[in-house]
Parts: structure tokens; sequence; C-alpha cells
């Protein structure tokens, strides 16, 4: 039960999002000029809705485009296309999420002992090669820069008056998470029950973007004849797009908000910190970060490292010897595809290997302190939440005292000075395990220390920087996992347990939809029946989510810890 809550929290499930599909004698038709595209119809949570499947945002990023930015398509197609290619991009998990994670999470929620856990270690990568790696899902293409339109009928039936001075429906732009290196547009859920629950008000976009080494291949090779962060630029592109034939199907290119949770909220977060803000307006007015998450990658040398890593690793898999950028965008589909799995197998402990980069460009430097010194879209509405515990799925069990702690530390800062490590694990987070630091175990200490570092305080940042004007939300349904938020946004009527027997609560659901499908109508997420949601303020003030209800709470993150990662001291 516990693996498959984590797989859904990091947004494996490679489901569809549809449910059972009609086909009336007419459905409708959307003309793109480079492209023609014919919807489904389909009916789900009292919903109906036209879904306009596997739109081609992007050329095939393959070959020679390996590892550099998007280009938009250049193929014309006028054959009608029914949508039925659901390619999804080449991915990959790290051994640590599917051997050991899971019983962490078992062990510590119920107080069992770690024992058993860190008697099997994670294996050494030098002993793995291609069988130790799963086959390609059959959808998996380098060829994957596709996008689905799901709009109910009524809105699509409306667009024609829109196009006369009317105003567009407002539109739902998700980014999927997973570590960015696993999932998919599909991956998150059905959005039946989101449109349900703004009575067929919205219209939801979900699209690709490439991942791992695809998307997030960094180094100076890279940098002068490929492009870091290139799945950040083909986040940009499906967004452009959105602006550009949203209206198409009835949809508002002025009331675009992007969501994500995860490394999709880390997206949002790059979206938002685009450029540092140079290149002006961004192409969205509003934002819902959910659990933002990425792992700080400001240096190069530890970027060089990642490069070296995968060139290494492509060596072992090929057996032959791949030492330039060259050499690796030369490589057959099936040998980057496992590259990619040797690569993010064995990282550091709760990390995925690639992550998004300061680059000096998209990313010129890392989001928090981009926010912190300004440098960003100030025009936009934010949204932000996290969940109560989100370091432990992220948790290594191995390190089992202070000494263990300290060089995990420095694993995952490797240009940080002993004095700044010390700082971290001796004044951040001491070993004051009487409980008045929020831990009582060298486990729940590392825990603490991972959820403000890759998460929590991420939407501090974002709160302070858009002067308190936000809506935050914690939400603390037990065991209020990293993700399990997320589970309650894509809620579709079925209770069925979660971890350790915790049902879904459909009330505390549906009015989580409501209150995010409010915010993306109106950029408010109070309308007549919720409990009142009141902004950030000077106060730190969150909404709480949790079966005793639903009420205000000071955020948790509003602290000194939080204020000293901003400012990244730690390179």
């Amino acid at each position: 039960m516990v693996r498959n809550r984590i797989i859904v929290s990091l947004a494996v499930i490679l489901g569809c999002v549809t449910n059972a599909v009609s086909f009336p004698s007419v459905l409708p038709i959307v003309d793109l000029g480079y492209a023609v595209h014919q919807a489904s119809l389909n009916k789900a949570s009292g919903s109906q809705y036209y879904n306009f499947s596997n739109i081609r945002f992007g050329n095939p990023p393959v070959g020679n485009l390996r590892f550099t930015a998007p280009t938009l398509p250049t193929t014309i197609d006028r054959n009608l296309n029914l949508g039925q290619h659901g390619a999804i991009c080449p991915q990959a998990s790290p051994l640590w999420l599917e051997l050991t994670s899971p019983q962490v999470i078992e062990a510590v929620l119920t107080g069992q002992s770690l024992a058993n856990i860190t008697n099997q270690p994670i294996p050494d990568p030098s002993t793995l090669n291609r069988s130790s790696f799963p086959e390609p899902d059959p959808r998996t293409s380098e060829d994957c820069l596709f996008l689905d339109v799901v709009v109910p009928t009524s809105i699509y039936s409306n667009r024609l008056a829109n196009s006369f001075g009317g105003r567009g429906a407002p539109v739902f732009v998700n980014i999927f998470g997973g570590g960015y290196v696993i999932g998919d547009k599909n991956a998150q859920g059905n959005p039946a029950g989101l449109l349900a629950r703004s009575n067929d008000g919205i219209i939801y976009v979900t699209f690709n973007y490439r991942l791992g080494l695809y998307g997030f291949l960094p180094g100076h090779e890279v940098a002068a004849s490929g492009t870091a962060n290139a799945a950040l630029y083909d986040q940009e592109l499906a967004l452009q797009w959105v602006q550009k034939y949203i209206h198409l199907f009835g949809g508002d290119k002025d009331r675009v908000t992007i969501v994500g949770d995860s490394s999709g909220g880390g997206s949002v977060m790059h979206q938002i910190t685009a450029y540092g803000g140079l290149k002006g307006k961004v192409p969205f007015q509003q934002a819902i970060a959910q659990s933002p998450g990425y792992q700080p990658i400001p240096g190069c040398v530890q970027q060089e490292s990642i490069f070296q890593k995968t060139l290494q690793s492509a060596s072992q898999i090929t057996g032959r010897n791949i030492s330039t950028l060259r050499e690796l965008r030369s490589l057959s589909a099936l040998d980057l595809y496992y590259t990619n799995c040797l690569a993010i197998a064995v990282p550091t402990y709760g990390l995925f290997t690639y992550s998004p980069v300061v680059d000096g460009k998209f990313a010129p430097r890392l989001p928090s302190e981009l926010l912190l010194t300004g440098q960003f879209d100030h025009s936009l509405n934010l949204m932000l939440g996290h969940n109560a515990d989100e370091g432990l799925l992220f948790t290594s069990p191995y390190v089992q005292n202070n000494s263990d702690l300290d060089n995990y530390v420095s694993s995952v800062f490797p240009s940080a000075s002993q004095d700044t490590v010390k700082y971290i694990t001796e004044v951040l987070y001491p070993p004051v395990f009487d409980g008045s630091l929020g831990y009582t175990s060298q486990i729940r200490r590392l825990d603490l220390l991972f959820s403000e570092l890759a998460f929590t305080c991420n939407t501090r940042y974002m709160d302070l920087a858009f002067a308190n004007k936000t809506y935050s939300y914690l939400f603390s349904v037990p065991p209020a996992l990293h993700g399990d938020d997320n589970q309650y946004l894509y809620f579709m009527g079925n209770t069925s347990t979660l971890d350790f027997g915790v049902p879904i609560n459909s009330t505390l659901a549906e009015i989580f939809q409501r209150y995010v499908t409010s915010f993306v109508t109106t950029g408010n997420p109070n309308r007549p029946g919720l409990p009142h949601w009141s902004q950030y303020g000077a106060d730190s003030s969150v909404q709480n989510i949790s079966f005793q209800g639903i009420s205000p709470a000071t955020d948790t993150v509003a602290n000194e810890r939080c204020t000293w990662w901003q400012q990244a001291l730690y390179y």
C-alpha cells in the first residue's frame, strides 16, 4: 500500500487522462494550421468534456537536436489526427526509491526498527548493466513533445461567441512532477473531478517535457553546443503554444494558471523566475506551486561532475569509451535509454542525479536567490502549499549518527566548506533530540532538514517575494507525506484507503478542489460555502487542511533556517 502511494505521489502511474471514450457521429475538429485534431467525448464525475489528445507542440528532439532547446513544429500534417499517438518521454528512477523508501516510511510511521533496511545496502553502480533495469515502456519515445487539451463541451460550444468580444474560459496548465526523471502528462490523474468542482468552467491542459539526461544534462560541453535545462524550454514552449492556440478551444490566453506538484512545483518556480525577469512578462498570469522541489545545482564543478558521470554511465552501458557530448548524442535510442537508467540509479540518497541547474540564461541564479533579489515577474497571483511531512519519502536510513549526517550534507553540497556543513548540522539542525526542535531521532532530524531544504522553504520564498499577498496552505491530513495533497486535488470520488488505513476524506477533497478551481477562475480561492482563506500576510498565515477541520495557522517555515537556506551560502 505504501509503495502504491509513493508511486502515485511521484507521478509514475502512466494512466490515461480520460475514462471510457465514445464517438458520436460528429465530433469537434480544431485546425491548428500545422495539424488538424479531432476530439474524443468523455463523461466522468458529472462532467462532459472533449479531449484533444497528443497534439504536437515541438519538433522531435532527436539526432542533432538532442540536448538542445526545442523548436516549433516544422512538418505540416493535414491528415485528421485522432490523438492515438500517446508517447511518453524516456525515464528512469533511482534504486533508493524502489528498494528502500517504502520500507523506511513503513518503519518510521509504525515505530519499527530500520535495521533490516540498513543491513541491505543499495547495489554498487559498477555492478549494474542493462539487465539491471526494466525495458522501456512500449510508449517510450524521444519524440515526446505532445500535449492534451481537455475542454468541457459547454466551453467549446461558446468559443465562437467569445471570438466576437466575449471572454474565454480560464485555463489550468498542469506541469507534472516526478523528480525531473519520471512521469508524463497523464500521470497526475484524471482532471474530471477538477472540472466538476469548477462547474465545467475551466480548460485543462497538460504536456510532456524531457526528463533525466534528455532534458537536464549540464556541463561545459552542453553549454557550448547544446542547451542546459532543455526541459525548462520545453515547458516554456508549451506555455507559448497555449498563448497562441488556446482561443481555438474556447480558452482565454490572458487567464492562464500554471500548476505543479513536487518537481512540477519546482518547475513553476523556475518559470516564475525565468531569465531573472529580464524578458518581461511570462506566458501565464497565475501559478499554483504544491510542494515545489528541486535539487540546488548552482556551481560549474558540480554540473561538470554530473556530465562526467553521464559519460561514464554511457561507457559502462555500451562497453566502449564515450568521452564527448558528440559521442553521447550519437548513441542509439536504446543505448541512451540505459545510460539514463544507470546514471539515475545510484545518486546520493533522496536525489535524482538530474535537476535544473544554474545556467546563466534561463536560470541565471537559483530561484531562491532570484526571488530574494526581486528578479522575476512581479505581476503574478500565487497559491502555494506544502505538506506536514515532506521529507520522509527522501530520508536516508543509512544516516544513523552525527558523523553520517555531516557526510550526507557534504555529498548534497560538494562545494560547501566544512564550516558551512558544521553550521547546517550543529546550528540549524543540531543533535538535540528532546523534541524541542521538532525531532526526537536522527532520521526525523534529516527528515526536517530535507523537507525545508528541498520543499517547504521554497513556498516561503515565494510568499515573501510577492509581498505576502499569496494564498498558502498546509496539508496536514495524516500521514501528510509528500504528494498526498495531489491525490486530493485529483480526487474522483474514490475514497479507498491511503497509507495505514487512512481514507481520503471526500468532503476535504472537494473543498480543496473548489479552492483551487476558484483561484484559477478568479485569482481568489474563496467562494460562498467554503471556509474563509486569508492571504499569507505579515503573520505568515496558512490555511491548515486537516481531519480536524480547515482553519488558519502560522506557517511552520517562517523560521531562521529558511532565511539561511534562501541566501544559498553553501556554494
